[in-house]
């Protein structure tokens, strides 16, 4: 079995353990919140930046033309589904790594590598900085790949954005309270295919229904799970 499997297999078994469940339900919660709010607060700035979006792929005008009437404000409603979606996901998993990674680690760690010394290698100052480079490389892939829609391909988008903001937001806190700064470079570096593979796995159950209600906190226990279980292979005595 390999380490990525692994990991999302006591991943998926911890992920309805009791103290694990207000941590699953939270973010959400939470995110979808966040932009109720600020969806009905600002309505005609979303709605503006949405028909802009239209305009530039060529769909705004078509849908001036359509008729009945019912049909445009269907998709254009359709387009505010799609928008509000990802942002909730993406707040909810951005809450997840920031608050509730504590947590999760602490859990996973008592019961699966009680036996790995605490070297606090990160910071919350780290993690906090981790987050926004992840949120900004995300949101660049999203307006570097839009002429890609035009020509069918941006199809794949959404899973290499996922693919991105799972493993660059997570690899470094499931590791920062348990390996040396040192040990980070390390596994970063000498496990960069495996953390991609298993950000790859955790962004497409993100687009699964109702699976991905459970993604945040299931992509943080796998990362939790990968991470610790490579520490504690790097510290074995050769």
């Amino acid at each position: 079995m390999t380490p990525i499997i692994d990991a999302l297999l006591r991943a998926f078994r911890d992920l309805f353990r009791l103290q694990v469940l207000w941590i699953v339900v939270w973010p959400i919660l939470a995110a979808t919140l966040l932009w109720l709010v600020l969806g009905v607060s600002f309505w005609d700035t979303f709605s503006g930046w949405i028909a802009s979006g239209l305009t530039a792929i060529g769909i705004q005008m078509w849908l001036e033309g359509v008729e009945p009437r019912w049909v445009a404000y269907a998709i254009q409603a359709t387009a505010h589904l799609l928008l509000f979606v990802p942002l909730v996901f993406i707040t909810a998993l951005v809450l997840t790594a920031l608050f509730a990674m504590s947590a999760l680690i602490r859990l996973v760690a008592e019961r699966d590598y009680p036996q790995l010394l605490r070297e606090n290698g990160g910071s919350m100052s780290g993690s906090l900085l981790n987050a926004l480079v992840a949120i900004g490389i995300f949101s660049a892939i999203w307006v570097i790949t839009l002429p890609l829609w035009l020509i069918g391909a941006g199809v794949v988008v959404p899973f290499i954005a996922a693919t991105y903001l799972n493993q660059r937001l997570f690899r470094y806190d499931a590791l920062a309270e348990h390996a040396s700064h040192e040990e980070m470079q390390a596994l970063l570096s000498t496990q960069r295919s495996s953390w991609w593979g298993l950000g790859l796995l955790t962004g497409l159950l993100q687009f699964v229904p109702l699976l991905n209600l459970f993604a945040p906190a299931l992509t943080a226990l796998a990362f939790i799970h990968f991470g610790l279980a490579r520490l504690a292979k790097l510290r074995q005595p050769s």
